[in-house]
């Protein structure tokens, strides 16, 4: 298939607009991003490459005293690109920058990339008013300084307040969920930390999915007087605005999709007020019907506006703006008839001399109308409207509103046990980066949940669009955070797989239609995603010991191995090795024995027999178990060349010799001398197989040595130190001077057209070799690649929270989170009561998706003391395993909940 060909739209976007509808090449072009240097966080070990000034130094010691982990702190070199998304899982968000501007409002049901929603020239700000002692005043807008390189526009400056003077100096420092953005300036009186989040607490799915931004802006008098302070809020109401229009380039006002007006209300009901933002135009079954509210606590001291006047020529804004630096307060404004009425609420206080004090603000939406990823429109539409699972819990976003204020503080002490637990464990700095801020795409609108609650997810995100529907199972199989932190949302997933998008033969779509009832309408299966998700619910039933979803699943499950057996399938002669036409995560067909597909298979065979012993059926486990071992052996005898695995190409006779079923028709024309295979390359993730498996405690799928000489070998070939020289055919991400692992290398031969992104380099990936070096010792190649990636999102030129591939926050990434797991040794199996952990002293993190806490473990020569601690939810066990070192059996099980901790020794097998 040629590069100048159009993508089969059914492949990768549900939606036709013109931001997908383009060639391959330029399509897989659109995402890509710009390079970056990384500034480690204190106490790493990593090398830094970017160092801060004396002054920056100084600069960042501010967030010492925060009560927030300040894990990761970026000077204001490191600003520009950072944008951390707030907001719920399912929810949508909107982003904090690293100057403390809020950007990316993405919460009308689709992405909305670098769009600020505007009034002409009015942007959602936040506004400081100060008046000391001596009568002086002084108004700033709450940001730090404009980065030079956006100095520039046809009509100036192009960024959002632009015109309003701010803040000189600015640091960030996050953990995420929080981001904190400093602000200073020697001629103001007060320095300010805005302190940005939204609740994440792990195992509790609906204390994490409330549709909301929590803004706290605290405030320090530097003088040695009182001073008086008041902070404003002011957000158009830009219902019916979603940000396709700003990727178009409209200019000035912009009328709701539809609307005839749109309407704010002023409203207070303990124990908050603010403005409720409402639409009386926007059709109610649009995707941009809904509502907005921006509130505070601060009942007493609070004034605000439901419009601003329409003044032209600038008026407007002057007027906001003397209104505001007269006194730090509002007074109402006649309603201005424009269709898109500016709320404003400001919350003040009197702060001590050299003290401070805190003014804080919801922002809340609430927008029902998802639309499928997959419409079919027309007389189908009301069909196409699938909903969201978030407008189900909350009336409106004013309910959201109440939700968040009655329960703040609670959910705030949550978010930061994880936070703080996880941070001071005893992983690598650089683990914890990697693993911590690619939570956030969980967030982002990659994701979302259904009424019914069940979780589904894009590849990634296109600037105004999701990318590549579906839940995608050979992407999604990376993923390894949800599992391990929603446990509940993950096993939606595999219900989905298995229950909906498997049919009787046993083939699963690989992308899975909305509403269900459409589940099976792409009919194509993935050799990858398919195998994937067998050892995933196997990991899920581990996870959970949920025997009733097992055994509800279990036929299918079964269907699903024994389709690789049916004519013209993966492995038709049943010899344990797949050689027939399997589509896969490179988007192409490869045909004949190769080790990505292979590896997954015998990991597939080696979940089934485990379960089929499970399910009391013996005879399929044993076949499956011949396989596997016939399988491994001629892998390892067949494929392995000395220093990795190869693909040894064996085309079909003619497409008559494929199932129909998996032929998806992205790949070579002339399937006899196809194109785009790997051939004799050293693939990055030719052992994703072997990655699950660790994680799943499958054990060895093929040769242990084999396995560490082939991470060797990926290591030898594949890393770059420096890509000035690299040629790359198609998307860039890491490019010049930044390190890599590339996608593939070639150090024999090649091919003369290979896989279409061999000379890429893409985060998920990288994390899945990384880790596995991990998981066999290789540390320090490991975190060297882990480092390199992190390297790239530096904030200077690209987001921490947002690693792309095929679009913004790319489900693959997810994978990160398993060098967590590598490096404490964490497994937990429910249906044998079984924990195992790494022999290491210090304190580790463990989430087992139903529970998650802290293990201490202390070594006095031949005894190890454990003190085990729950800090959410309930985990139970019978059997406490140190690997390689001992373990220790208990009498009765052991049941322990949250605040709940288990102190015993273990020694020394």
């Amino acid at each position: 298939m040629n590069d100048e060909k159009s993508l089969p739209i059914a492949n990768c976007c549900a939606d036709s607009s013109d931001e997908c509808s383009v060639s391959r090449r330029d399509f897989l072009k659109t995402t890509s991003v710009g390079a970056g240097i990384a500034l480690a966080a204190p106490g790493s070990s990593a090398q830094v490459t970017v160092k801060p000034t004396a002054k920056q130094k100084n600069y960042l010691k501010r967030f010492d005293q925060s009560k927030w982990p300040a894990f990761k702190r970026y000077p204001q070199t490191h600003v520009a690109r950072i944008a951390l998304p707030l907001g719920g899982i399912g929810t949508g968000t909107v982003s904090l920058g690293g100057r403390g501007d809020l950007r990316d409002w993405e919460i009308m049901n689709r992405p909305a990339k670098g769009f600020t929603p505007k009034r002409g020239d009015i942007a959602p700000l936040f506004a400081l008013f100060t008046r000391e002692a001596s009568g002086k005043t002084q108004t700033r807008v709450l940001e730090g300084p404009v980065e030079a390189f956006l100095y520039e526009g046809s009509h100036g400056s192009p960024i959002p307040n632009d015109n309003a003077p701010r803040f000189s100096e600015c640091a960030f420092a996050t953990a995420y969920p929080f981001g904190q953005c400093a602000l200073s300036d020697p001629n103001i009186p007060v320095d300010v930390q805005i302190m940005a989040f939204n609740p994440f607490v792990p195992c509790d799915v609906e204390a994490s999915s409330i549709p909301a931004a929590v803004l706290r802006f605290r405030l320090t008098n530097k003088t040695k007087a009182p001073l008086f302070a008041s902070v404003c809020g002011s957000i158009p109401n830009f219902i019916g605005m979603d940000g396709r229009e700003q990727q178009r380039g409209w200019d000035g006002d912009f009328r709701p999709v539809g609307a005839k007006k749109n309407k704010n209300e002023f409203k207070e009901t303990p124990p908050i007020r603010g403005v409720l933002m409402t639409s009386e135009g926007v059709d109610p079954k649009s995707e941009q019907w809904g509502s907005m509210a921006l509130t505070t606590p601060a009942l007493a001291n609070s004034t605000h506006r439901i419009d601003w006047p329409n003044k032209g020529w600038g008026a407007t804004l002057l007027d906001f703006w003397d209104d505001f630096s007269a006194d730090g307060r509002l007074n109402e404004r006649p309603a201005s008839g424009n269709d898109m009425p500016i709320a404003s609420l400001t919350a003040e206080i009197e702060l001590p001399p050299k003290m401070s004090g805190e003014i804080e603000f919801y922002l809340t939406w609430h927008f029902p109308n998802r639309i499928t990823w997959t419409p079919r429109g027309g007389e189908h539409a009301d069909a196409d409207r699938i909903g969201n699972h978030y407008t189900t819990q909350f009336d409106d976003a004013w309910a959201a509103a109440e939700h968040l204020a009655n329960n703040v503080d609670a959910l705030e002490k949550k978010t930061t046990d994880f936070v703080t637990a996880f941070c001071e464990s005893a992983l690598p700095e650089i683990v914890k980066e990697s693993a911590l801020f690619n939570l956030s795409t969980i967030r982002s609108q990659t994701c979302f949940r259904t009424p019914d609650g069940r979780f589904y997810g894009y590849e990634g995100c296109c600037n105004t669009q999701g990318c590549c529907h579906g839940s995608c199972t050979h992407v999604w199989n990376y993923e390894q955070a949800v599992a391990h932190l929603f446990g509940d949302l993950a096993m939606t997933m595999r219900e989905v797989e298995f229950g909906q998008a498997t049919n009787e033969e046993g083939m699963m779509s690989f992308r899975v239609h909305l509403p269900l009832e459409r589940a099976h309408d792409f009919g194509k299966a993935a050799a990858d995603g398919q195998m994937g998700c067998i050892m995933k619910i196997y990991r899920d039933w581990r996870l959970s010991g949920n025997d009733a979803m097992l055994k509800q699943l279990w036929p299918r499950v079964k269907k699903a191995i024994e389709f690789c057996w049916i004519q013209g399938g993966w492995d038709a002669d049943r010899d344990g090795v797949m050689e027939g036409c399997q589509h896969n995560t490179m988007d192409v067909e490869y045909y004949g024995p190769n080790p990505q597909m292979g590896v997954w298979y015998l990991g597939a065979l080696r979940a089934g027999e485990e379960m089929a012993k499970a399910q009391g059926q013996r005879d399929f486990a044993a076949e499956c178990r011949r396989l596997f071992e016939q399988g491994k052996s001629w892998l390892d005898a067949n494929l392995f060349n000395g220093e990795y695995y190869i693909h040894k190409i064996q085309p079909p006779i003619s497409r008559d010799d494929i199932a129909p079923s998996l032929l998806v028709g992205m790949g070579a024309d002339n399937v006899s001398n196809p194109d785009y295979q790997l051939g004799e390359g050293c693939l990055v993730d030719q052992l994703v197989g072997q990655f699950l498996a660790h994680v799943c405690g499958l054990g060895y799928l093929v040769d242990e040595q084999n396995v560490k000489a082939t991470l060797d070998g990926i290591m030898k070939y594949n890393f770059r130190e420096d890509l000035s020289d690299h040629f790359n055919c198609m998307r860039t991400y890491a490019l010049a001077d930044e390190s890599a692992l590339l996608m593939a290398s070639y150090p024999k031969s090649r091919p003369e057209n290979p896989f279409p992104y061999f000379t890429e380099a893409m985060t998920g990936f990288e994390y899945t070799a990384a880790i596995g070096m991990l998981y066999e010792g290789q540390t320090e190649n490991g975190l060297k690649c882990i480092q390199a990636i992190r390297d790239r999102y530096d904030g200077l030129k690209r987001n921490p929270y947002n690693e792309a591939e095929c679009g913004h926050h790319y489900a693959r990434a997810l994978a990160s989170w398993a060098a967590v797991l590598a490096l404490t040794g964490f497994a937990y199996s429910a249906p044998d009561q079984r924990i195992t952990f790494a022999a290491i002293p210090g304190t580790h993190f463990w989430a087992s998706g139903y529970a998650w806490g802290t293990c201490e473990l202390k070594q006095n020569r031949r005894t190890y003391d454990v003190e085990f601690a729950v800090h959410q939810g309930l985990i139970q066990f019978s059997t406490f395993a140190l690997s390689g070192f001992g373990e220790s059996a208990f009498d009765a099980v052991k049941q322990i909940g949250a605040k709940g901790t288990l102190s015993f020794s273990i020694q020394k097998a």
